[in-house]
Order: structure tokens, then sequence, then C-alpha cells
């Protein structure tokens, strides 16, 4: 099987689970050529998987004509069973006529089908993305294939290095620093519990207000900023809970990421994780922006070590039965083929 991958996303954990499904066709054996834009930190991680194309994609360049060029001539040597597009950006690149089954990945709601003329299968990885499309206009096949995330056994690091307490209460998340991601709820929710200490892993353009209202809470002494991790699991093992207080999230990779680790979840009640989260099952679910309803929860964790293990066992069960590497790489294959994979929408 051969497959031609268009993506020109940047960092994040869309890229973590575009890497993970890379490396885990290429143990498949599925022969897999790229096309990504220059800089890539995670680029070194897809190397070994096939031949890489870098471009930075713009609709009205002389580049594009090149980059379509060079997309034909890997059409005609490589003759993949598939190329697939990874969100709507690169939907335009997918050529008009092609043996090959032509899918656009999904992992955010799209503002339109227009890109998508030349896709015969729209891939979502929530339900929602696939009934929001549908309420569009779109007519074709749309499947529902969600992400996987990697196993790691990280060595957490010292919470010393990070000039924070051993006997700290401390709660982490990770992300982009944006308005969507909901970080400055957060830090306003831990500011309302005594000697719970907060680690942001990430960066953003709203990294100055996050400082600005630390301040203003008087979490400041308390929170730490990690930055940018290419692996955050070592800085997330060294937590007590994850949190994902995100106002808009499709799916949520880094939930899957904190439970692989067995770290109790708290996430707001943002798109993906209402779909696979079970409240008080596999994690603590509250309403969008409910600051309280956050430090409820994470006192709620903090006091009651009985709930941690119920919350943990439930996200390590929703992993091996809804998000496996085995039974994901087995949809992407399938599709990759033809076959309609196992929730068509």
């Amino acid at each position: 099987m051969k497959v031609i991958h268009i993506h020109f996303g940047k960092d994040g954990g869309a890229e973590r689970f575009f890497v993970n499904l890379a490396n885990s066709l290429a143990e498949r054996g599925v022969e897999q050529r790229f096309v990504i834009r220059p800089g890539r930190v995670w680029r070194s991680e897809i190397e070994s998987c096939g031949e890489i194309l870098k471009d930075n994609y713009r609709r009205i360049s002389l580049s594009r004509y090149w980059l379509q060029w060079k997309l034909g001539k890997w059409l005609d040597e490589f003759k993949p069973d598939a190329i697939v597009s990874w969100m709507s950006r690169a939907s335009p690149l997918l050529p008009r006529q092609s043996d090959a089954v032509r899918i656009t990945r999904l992992g955010d709601y799209p503002n339109s089908i227009k890109p998508f003329s030349n896709c015969d299968v729209l891939v979502g990885n929530v339900p929602g993305i696939g009934e929001h499309c549908r309420k569009m206009g779109w007519d074709k096949r749309v499947e529902i294939v969600s992400n996987f995330t990697k196993f790691v056994t990280p060595v957490p690091v010292s919470r010393a290095e990070f000039d924070t307490p051993e006997d700290a209460f401390v709660i982490s998340s990770a992300g982009r620093f944006v308005h969507r991601k909901g970080m400055d709820a957060l830090i306003q929710a831990a500011a309302k519990l005594d000697n719970a200490w907060l680690w942001l892993v990430g960066d953003g353009k709203e990294k100055s207000n996050l400082i600005a209202l630390a301040k203003q809470v008087g979490i400041d002494e308390r929170l730490r900023f990690i930055g940018w991790q290419n692996e955050p699991a070592p800085f997330l093992a060294a937590s007590d809970v994850f949190c994902m207080p995100s106002r808009h999230e499709p799916l949520g990779n880094v939930v899957l990421e904190a439970w692989t680790l067995d770290l109790p979840v708290v996430s707001s009640r943002s798109e993906g994780p209402s779909w696979f989260m079970r409240d008080g099952k596999n994690g603590l679910l509250v309403e969008i922006d409910d600051i309280d309803g956050f430090a409820n929860a994470f006192n709620r964790l903090r006091s009651n070590p009985d709930l941690c293990s119920t919350v943990i066992a439930g996200g390590n069960h929703s992993l091996d039965g809804e998000f496996s590497k085995k039974a994901i790489t087995d949809q992407y294959i399938n599709l990759f083929s033809g076959k309609t994979g196992l929730f068509p929408l």
C-alpha cells in the first residue's frame, strides 16, 4: 500500500497524532511520502517513514505551480493508493482526477466545504465534525476515525528543577496560549486552591496576558511556564492532575496523552471531551468557563484517592477500547484501500 500525505500544520497535539500515525503505518509496511512545511520540529520523527517534500504552500504564489507539478510527478511515479490532505488548507492540492482515493482528514470544524471539491471522502476525528459538514451540504462519504497516542514511560522531571515543593498539589495543562484553550480560566481556578501550583506546558500570543492575570489573582509565585516541549510527557507526569479547560476542542488529544500517564483528568465540556469522556467514570467534566467548577473538581480529586483511582482506571479502559493504536491504524488502512471504515456517518 502507498500513501501520500499533504500536511501544512504547525506544532501541537494534532501534529503529534500525525507523527504517531505515520510511524504506525510504516510499521505495518505502508509506503509513504509527505508534503510538509519547512522547519517543522517533528520532521525528524517521520524521516524514516518516507520521502519528504517541503513547501510553504500559498494559493497565490509561483511555488504553488511547482508544488502541483511535483505532486503530479509523484502520482505518476509512486502510484499511491490514497492521497490524504490534512485539514482544509491542503485540500485544494488534491488532484481533480486520480485512481487513488482522495481523503481530507479534519481535526476541526471547517468554515466551508468548498476546499473539498476534489475529495472523495471526509474523515472527522469526532462525529460532530461529520455532522457539521453534512449540514453545510456535503453529500459524499464521511467517516469518523479518531486518534490514538503513543504510550511512553517517562521519567518525571524534578519538581525542584522548577522551584516547586515536593508536597505541593500540582495541576498541569498543555497547549497553545490562545483564547480558545481557556488557560485564563484555569489560572483563576487554580488561584482559589491553597498550596496548589500550576504548570503550563506550551507557548503562544496570550502569554503576556496570562502572566498579568496570574499577578492579578495572586498565583504568579505558584505558576510555572514550562515552555513548548516536543515531548510534554515528563512534565505532565510530574503533576497530580491534568486539566484541559478549552472553550473549543474538537477532540482533545492531550487528554489521551494524560491518560497514558495514569493522570486523573479534569476537562471542560467542549465538543470532543463531551463525546468521549464520562463524568466521574474516566474524568471529571466542568462547564466551559466555570471557574468555581474547575476549582471544586480539583478539590474533589485532591481529597478523594478513590475517585482518583476510578477515573484513572476509566481513562485506561477508554484508551484500550476506543483509542487503541491497532484499531485506529486498521481503520485508516481500510480507508486507504477504498473500504468503508468502522464508523461511517
